[in-house]
């Protein structure tokens, strides 16, 4: 996408265009995008007016020496609480008079697209589009009774001769008479009559409609200051304050429109948070020790005493030794000394020797706390009140005459957190400016005069700037351009809603949830050893390995604990995706890779980008190794050979099938029993198979259809007499039978049949497709019961209905041939039966003597070759291989016999993927020794592989539980190429960087600002481009869904760091 790609699609464009005159003017719809009569607005502008004329009647009367003050805003508020009762009860009635097709428990947030046809001026459409109403029956009355308090208290604020009396100037008075009710009236509009959507957006949905208290609040609080200056004893700060907000109220709907006051769920917390890091604690700040353990000192030169060139876990741990020392003293000092020093050092100050303030009281219960919640912060504080002290000399000076040590320390702790927010500001903000150019791909046409308009108004943009710090609130880059705007305070994760709650969870997800402990355990060590920097409650990192990005955000720190939020980015790299995470690559590359020959205190060459490399974490997690099979699966030779061994595995796998169900058995006898047990449909007979093998010249035929003769009555209820006679004969088959009639006829339900099917019997009952013929002539030969030479054969026998796959007799006797009976006696001589309490010392001799017990093995292995190869010798081709491997084999009459046969299919798609990661290895490392060395691969692929598919559900378990190794065979059909993809679970270095926090407020506010007020939804839109140094792409998608779509969230971790 090219850098002039529209901020704003055109139907966007409209949309925006018409909601913010509406945001402006607190509700009222005057731009509908559609012909709409006249007396719609009017109606609006009445309504907005309303109010004002409410409260100008209880001003006249003031004015006119009729009615004291408070009368006067009682009158007002009183006519105000029993309109907005009668327009919320017109909406009701208007509700309740219309018919609704369908009732929606959610406001829709883009009702302002919905046409409207008006049919009168207090029509039911005319009064619901006006007036949406509410939700709740109780927010009707108190919304009522909100705007009757907040009008009536509105008329006694903007009264002309109190207005008067604090600027002692008419045209003063006109003014804030004048546009003060306009705020009021906004504030009114908002709140009864329909509910303006902020550009201030914090949730996504408004549930309890707490959005229409917003404006009301902040009406309210400058109406409380108004009060304490009237009720209150003359105080000349309270004058001058109530001065000052005369004059901002005035200013209330800019501030509500550019959404620089926050809502009031988001204030709250904000609010609670300020609370406890100022008044309660601080948040931790890295003392100097911590610069040792990075990387890079400060973010630009390169740390002389960090490991060179590190790429392997052994290399960096024997380097890292002398950093790890002193990282133990670090920890020392900050846990055990430095709280005792700081706690003496403060209980030697003179301030507690004195009669206790309201003022001491606060100051030293929070740095008491302080000492050990955040103690480099309290540390840092004191060290720089010690130093204040120390140079004012002056004790008339109001830091020496009005502060006691613990407001100093206050102030300290405040000043300290919004200048550091100020420097990450304006790094942010210069970061966009410069790169606005320098990056052709983000130089757009206007770029030049941005950049412009920024200079000359540079002090403008540094007041945004202190302004942004001070309210501890992003700086919102308006599309990510460098438009500057104020955001709104709002806590430290930026989002609402329980931490982890909400991911788009796909298949990749796992291998975040198997590395994140091991992660988690990784950062434990950095964070005690200070080996991450500055971090501060609301610190971002970013991790990275092969094609995995992990976020980090710091939610909490205290002593000797940290609480971190871990989400994983997509695998899936789009080219916006994979631009960025090519940077990111280049930086840790440059920084820990490349550093053998370079210079003592080299400078950081990406010095101004928002990732500073920090160090490397080793995590026990998977490596992702993907190679190309050419050569290997399309080989002549190594395809001629994978038949026979898959005969091998197979054999070894049904023997290791039948040795473990043998271990439930006890001895022979009880093998019989369990036997018969576990397959019912043989329990009349010993040896019962469905269809006798075929000769060459036989035709297949399907034994469980019954079929209808030309001696037959097509209405008959019953068998024909042949049928009957099978019947008969044939009782030990328990399978379903169907009965057929003509196409077109009448099925009628005979009294003999079951009453109960299953719906597949049902289906198997009325069609019967693409079957053979059926050869009347013959009837189902019942063979006799299998006889093994040695009694304990019955514990290795394998289910009977495992070897009646319908093969010419030619076939097995082909099969005896090829059976590799050395290889087959080579694994019964390895097992011990050590489970049976008594067993005869020859016994492993007896079970390799017993030709029945081999014969079963023979048939057993060819119906899976039937299955898979059908009945031919040919080569397969790479494509049959690859089907086979994938399951995806084409139907065949063989594969339909297996595939009924789930526990056997499982057996050979297990075996063939063994077979075909055996034919990779002997390919790469060489051929196969002997049996033993077969025996070890087999037994390695069962124990530490996990062979099958990347889509399976199995490969997510064994990712998972750790599985040490995963293979998978996948196709690119684009380059005609089969790739396998190799999984190896070990440990290794993670790269991990510090984001600036700012950048990631800033660009996640300009995201709620746009999704959730400005609704540009678009994919392609300008702000998800790819950004080499802001990283825009995947800082959008580490925000919280459903505005970000991380594909793995954690829970609040919680991190001891002792």
């Amino acid at each position: 996408m090219g850098p002039d790609v529209p901020l704003l699609n055109d139907y966007k464009q409209e949309f925006f265009l018409k909601r913010f005159p509406q945001t402006v003017l607190g509700g009222p719809r005057f731009k509908l995008g559609y012909c709409a009569p006249p007396y719609i607005y009017v109606n609006q502008i009445i309504l907005f007016l309303t109010p004002w004329v409410l409260g100008g009647v209880g001003t006249l009367l003031y004015q006119l020496g009729i009615m004291k003050d408070y009368y006067t805003a009682a009158l007002s508020g009183g006519l105000m609480f029993v309109t907005a009762l009668i327009l919320q009860m017109t909406n009701l009635y208007a509700k309740q008079k219309t018919v609704r097709v369908e009732r929606m428990q959610i406001q829709n947030t883009l009702t302002d697209e919905d046409e409207f046809e008006f049919s009168s001026c207090v029509g039911s459409e005319t009064v619901k589009f006006i007036i949406p109403g509410k939700k709740y029956i109780i927010n009707t009355v108190f919304h009522s009774l909100l705007a009757g308090v907040l009008c009536g208290l509105g008329t006694w604020y903007l009264l002309p001769n109190r207005i008067t009396l604090l600027y002692n100037n008419i045209g003063g008075t006109v003014m804030i008479f004048v546009f003060g009710w306009v705020t009021i009236c906004i504030g009114e509009y908002s709140l009864i009559i329909n509910t303006a959507t902020e550009t201030a957006a914090f949730q996504a949905l408004d549930t309890y409609e707490i959005t229409a208290l917003m404006r009301p609040f902040y009406i309210f609080v400058f109406i409380a200051v108004d009060l304490a200056h009237r009720f209150a004893v003359n105080t000349a700060i309270l004058e001058q304050t109530n001065q000052i907000l005369h004059i901002i109220f005035l200013f209330l709907p800019f501030l509500w429109a550019m959404g620089i006051l926050p809502p009031l769920d988001a204030l709250f917390l904000w609010g609670m948070e300020q609370l406890l890091e100022f008044g309660l604690g601080g948040s931790p700040v890295s003392s100097n020790t911590k610069e040792i353990q990075r990387v890079y000192l400060f973010g630009v030169f390169r740390n002389p005493f960090y490991p060179k060139d590190v790429r392997t876990v052994t290399v960096f741990m024997e380097k890292q030794r002398r950093l790890m020392k002193v990282g133990v003293v670090r920890r020392i000092l900050l846990t055990l000394v430095s709280p005792f020093a700081m706690i003496a050092f403060l209980s030697l100050d003179r301030s507690l020797q004195n009669l206790h303030s309201v003022s001491v009281c606060i100051g030293f219960t929070r740095i008491f706390r302080m000492v050990w919640q955040n103690t480099e912060n309290a540390l840092l504080d004191i060290v720089l009140v010690s130093i204040a002290q120390m140079l004012v000399f002056n004790p008339d000076l109001w830091w020496n005459r009005s502060l006691d040590t613990g407001i100093r320390l206050l102030l300290v702790g405040i000043l300290r957190d919004r200048l550091l927010q100020f420097v990450s500001k304006l790094q942010f903000a210069i970061a966009i400016l410069l790169t606005s150019w320098t990056e052709k791909k983000q130089r757009r046409k206007s770029t030049a005069t941005l950049i412009t308009l920024n200079v000359v108004f540079f002090p403008i943009l540094l007041t945004f700037v202190a302004i942004s710090a001070l309210l501890s609130s992003p700086l919102l880059p308006l599309f990510t351009l460098p438009v500057f705007l104020i955001g709104f305070p709002r806590p430290i994760r930026s989002w609402p809603g329980p931490v982890g709650a909400t991911a788009c969870v796909c298949s990749d997800t796992v291998y975040y949830q198997q590395m994140v402990p091991s992660l988690a355990v990784a950062l434990q060590s950095a964070l005690a050893a200070g080996s991450l920097g500055l971090s501060l409650p609301g610190s971002h990192y970013l991790c990275r390995f092969q094609d995995r990005l992990m976020w980090i955000l710091v939610l909490e720190k205290g002593f000797t604990y940290c609480g971190v939020n871990i989400k994983g980015l997509e695998l899936q790299e789009t080219s916006c995706h994979a631009a960025e995470a090519h940077r990111v690559d280049e930086i840790f590359e440059m920084a820990f890779e490349h550093q053998e020959h370079t210079k003592i205190l080299s400078p950081n060459h990406h010095f101004g980008h928002i990732l500073t490399p920090c160090t490397v974490l080793p995590v026990r997690l998977y490596s992702d190794a993907r190679n190309v099979l050419s050569g290997i699966i399309d080989s002549h030779e190594n395809l001629k050979h994978l038949k026979d061994d898959f005969i091998k595995v197979l054999v070894w796998m049904l023997v290791q099938y039948c040795y473990k169900k043998s271990k439930t058995l006890e001895s022979p006898g009880n093998a019989d029993k369990n036997k018969k047990g576990s397959f019912p449909e043989n329990q009349h007979s010993g040896a019962v198979e469905r269809s006798r093998p075929l000769r060459e010249e036989d035709s297949f035929s399907v034994d469980t259809i019954e079929d209808w003769t030309d001696d037959s009555d097509i209405f008959d209820l019953e068998p024909s007499g042949r049928m009957k006679d099978r019947k008969e004969l044939g009782q030990l088959v328990t399978t379903p039978k169907v009965h057929l009639s003509i196409p077109g006829s009448v099925e009628t339900q005979s009294q003999d049949v079951p009453q109960e099917m299953s719906p597949e019997d049902k289906l198997y009952r009325a069609v019967v497709l693409g079957l053979p013929a059926v050869d009347k002539g013959k009837q189902q030969e019942v063979l006799p019961q299998v006889e093994f030479s040695c009694c304990y054969s019955e514990l290795l026998s394998i289910p009977e209905e495992w070897r009646t796959a319908p093969v010419p007799t030619s076939k097995v006797n082909e099969m005896r041939q090829r059976f590799p009976e050395e290889w087959y006696h080579f694994i019964l001589s390895q097992l011990d039966f050590f489970h049976l309490k008594e067993k005869p010392s020859n016994l492993l001799e007896d079970l390799m003597k017993d030709k029945a017990l081999k014969d079963l093995y023979i048939h057993g292995v060819l119906s899976c070759c039937f299955g898979l190869f059908g009945l031919d010798n040919t080569v397969p081709a790479p494509s049959h291989v690859f089907r086979a491997y994938t399951g995806g084999i084409p139907w065949s009459v063989g594969l339909d016999w297996l595939t009924s046969k789930p526990e056997l299919f499982q057996l050979a798609l297990k075996a063939f993927r063994y077979t075909f990661k055996l034919m990779v290895d002997k390919a790469s490392l060489g051929p196969v020794e002997n049996f033993k060395e077969l025996v070890n691969y087999l037994e390695e692929y069962e124990n530490d592989w996990y062979i099958g598919l990347v889509s399976d559900l199995e490969w997510q378990q064994a990712v998972l539980q750790e599985k040490p190794y995963l293979f998978s065979l996948g196709h690119d059909p684009n380059m005609g190429i089969y790739t396998g993809r190799v999984l190896t679970l070990q440990e290794l270095l993670v790269q991990v960087g510090k984001l600036n926090d700012e950048a990631v407020r800033g660009q996640w506010a300009n995201l709620s600002w746009e999704l959730l007020y400005a609704t540009n939804d678009d994919e392609e839109r300008y702000s998800i481009q790819a950004h080499p140094v802001l990283l825009r792409n995947l800082t959008v998608q580490a925000a919280d869904p459903p505005l970000g779509y991380p594909i793995y969230s954690s829970e609040l971790l919680h991190l001891p760091l002792l």
